[in-house]
């Protein structure tokens, strides 16, 4: 690049960043000279960057082709009909200044600008980007995008999301964005974690945005309409019965022949065909991650006053805290009322209040949270649980700092929030139980 042009290329740097700062909202003028053949605008639907030409096809081999290759054309000007100017920005940006500054707002389209220019080193921060940012909340959204981009690494998390938090998945807002083909293949999924009545009540809620989308009114048949075949895909059959009839038996969106057809499947013994799949997703096997090379009793120990057992805990993948193993009572059948808790920095992010029963043996009962809770690697989180009951229980000895459960690794260690002597090496809260 000549002196201009390279002074020119260090303001348009500084630019971005006060642009996309949003300091300012114009690009830095055209320095002074008599050769402009490598400063190039580029023209939005609202309005225009000048970029310096060279650099930009030394980052991207599409517009090295259409500036240097074989079929380039002399452009007074480059068009850019398909690209937000902020996520286009942000590809600039990279290319200019080396520095990737994605937001969640921008990366989708960002990774497209990434995609169409063949910048792939970008393509790839937005990818990991979106990863690390994956929830049940946006993961219905993402999956219809990565299939869209290509991206199976993106598609295999995102579908790590949805089948262990399936619930909260398809009670989302964005569940209700998809496109028809995200839809059955999310219906058609084996190993969604969810009871059928909520699959069915998300399919009528993406039914009722594809009517909006479509610019129909949102009536019981265009529902129907709407769902076409993938209705069959729901394995209402499978519900059970007071689910069924107080659910969809009453929604209107099948037909009084589907819906008698359906009440003799639960009852009858000769049972009629069904066009809808009958056979019990499998959903995700629990994983149970036991922290306790043995256990003990002892009078006077262990015992429960409402005080707190506490651990903290790391993993080196992401993984879904389902519920905890907890010992129960060591004198016999006992009942406890419990309240377990997962913390990150104080934060709680999944709480409940439950009652279990102890037959008296040294067995870990499982106590389960409403939904699983999604656990990111490389951070520490508390588990806790305050136990209310008169009965001496069951403790961990011999506890271990870190434990291999399959794929995942589990770091163990003492919290500042247990008063009741739970730690490392011994009390309660021997298994977590999680999904992976």
């Amino acid at each position: 690049m000549s002196p201009h042009q390279s002074l020119y290329a260090k303001s348009f740097c500084k630019y971005l960043h006060l642009y996309m700062c949003k300091c300012i909202f114009s690009p830095p003028s055209i320095p002074h000279t008599s050769s402009h053949h490598n400063l190039l605008p580029l023209c939005f639907p609202s309005f225009y960057h000048v970029v310096p030409q060279y650099v930009l096809a030394v980052g991207s081999n599409v517009f090295h082709a259409m500036f240097y290759g074989e079929l380039a054309e002399d452009k007074e000007e480059i068009r850019i009909p398909d690209v937000e100017p902020p996520s286009f920005l942000a590809m600039l940006k990279y290319i200019y200044c080396d520095e990737i500054d994605l937001c969640a707002d921008t990366v989708l389209a960002t990774l497209y600008a990434a995609k169409k220019y063949i910048v792939p080193h970008l393509a790839r921060a937005c990818v990991n980007f979106l990863e690390t940012s994956l929830s049940a909340k946006n993961a219905c959204v993402l999956l219809s995008q990565s299939c869209l981009f290509e991206e199976p690494d993106l598609t295999l998390r995102c579908w790590e999301v949805i089948d262990a938090q399936a619930e909260l998945a398809l009670r989302s807002e964005g569940f209700t964005d998809i496109d028809s083909v995200t839809l059955e293949s999310i219906l058609r999924r084996e190993t969604l974690n969810a009871k059928e009545m909520v699959v069915f009540e998300a399919a009528l809620s993406w039914a009722e945005a594809e009517c909006q989308r479509q610019d129909l009114t949102p009536t019981i048949e265009n529902k129907r309409l709407a769902l076409g075949k993938a209705i069959y895909l729901i394995r209402i059959p499978t519900m059970t019965l007071d689910d069924f009839a107080n659910s969809a038996a009453q929604s209107g969106v099948l037909t009084l022949n589907e819906t008698n057809d359906i009440f003799l499947w639960y009852t009858a013994a000769k049972k009629p065909e069904l066009l809808f799949a009958s056979k019990l997703r499998k959903g995700l096997a629990p994983q149970r991650c036991h922290r306790f090379q043995s256990c003990a009793y002892r009078s006077n120990q262990w015992r429960y006053r409402g005080r707190c057992d506490s651990i903290q805990f790391a993993v080196d993948k992401r993984v879904f805290i389902a519920g905890f193993g907890l010992y129960g009572s060591s004198c016999g059948s006992a009942e406890y009322n419990a309240k377990i808790e997962l913390k990150r920095q104080g934060v709680p992010l999944g709480q409940s209040l439950i009652k279990y029963f102890s037959d008296g043996s040294s067995s870990t009962l499982p106590v389960w949270f409403e939904y699983p809770v999604q656990i990111e690697p490389d951070t520490f989180y508390t588990a806790s649980v305050v136990l209310d009951g008169n009965e001496l229980s069951y403790f961990g000895q011999e506890g271990m700092t870190e434990v291999q459960c399959g794929k995942v690794t589990f770091q163990f260690q003492c919290s500042s929030d247990s008063t009741n002597g739970t730690g490392v090496q011994g009390g309660q809260i021997p298994e977590l139980i999680f999904y992976a």
